[in-house]
């Protein structure tokens, strides 16, 4: 059986992903740090489905939790064939009044936590000489967004970490992608006003918002795909 780890696993992408692995006949690690509840939900529905899952508590910002967690999985089944780093926090607020607790507190959460992830997850993949690696990013990483300097500087970072992760874990067949997921109806998205929102669906040549489980879909059959590594999808119509 296929072993798939879930940053952020309790809700937005999280749940349709969780469940899409599961239907694909993945044991799902549902990680949460302080949604238990929400994370039961996802394990409950996955176990009445028939599937295989566990749930597992941990701070993506700490590298000694994050290694932990990976050790619990690999205990639990023996090896991890996908991981999906898709954790992240974010608060809107212009550069000049971005306090240094709030940049670090992003920056940890988006750009470290996959860092570790992705650190202590290939060490096992390289044993095994395959794996997957894909990074939940955002289109603010690439073309900025004002009054999102820490989110997006984050975002950037990591698809630096994506494209140096590929370039270094290539000969140990495992791929490192990244997925930039449009807008989505999120924890995450609920503060944007009606005029960002608006904004942000214009940007895009349909018109269209993203249906948060067709990017669920795209994430599961990238997962599959052996021969594409290093690269960068948009997943709505947003010209990059």
């Amino acid at each position: 059986m296929k072993v798939v780890l879930i940053t952020g696993a309790s809700g937005g992408l999280g749940r349709p992903l969780s469940l899409r692995y599961s239907k694909g006949g993945y044991a799902v690690a549902v990680h949460y740090f302080t949604g238990r509840g929400a994370a039961e939900e996802v394990y409950g529905e996955i176990i009445s489905n028939g599937g295989e899952a566990d749930l597992f508590q941990c701070d993506v910002r700490s590298s000694g939790s994050v290694t932990n967690m990976v050790d619990l999985i690999i205990e639990r089944w023996g090896h991890i064939d996908v991981l999906i780093n898709n954790a992240g926090i974010n608060k809107d607020n212009l550069l000049v009044r971005t306090g240094i607790a709030e940049w670090n507190g992003i920056i940890a959460a988006n750009l470290s936590g996959p860092f570790y992830a992705i650190r202590a997850v290939s060490r096992h993949m390289m044993k095994r000489k395959t794996g997957h690696i894909i990074n939940i990013s955002s289109f603010a990483g690439l073309k900025g967004r004002a009054g999102q300097c820490a989110y997006a500087s984050a975002k950037a970072g990591l698809t630096g970490l994506t494209k140096t992760a590929a370039l270094e874990l290539g000969r140990f067949n495992i791929r490192v992608n990244a997925v930039l997921p449009g807008l989505m109806k999120t924890a995450m998205t609920e503060s944007l006003s009606e005029t960002d929102t608006e904004s942000i669906i214009n940007a895009g040549v349909l018109k269209k918002a993203q249906d948060i489980n067709e990017v669920a879909e795209f994430v599961y059959s990238l997962s599959d795909m052996n021969q594409i590594s290093g690269q960068v999808f948009n997943t709505d119509s947003r010209i990059l």
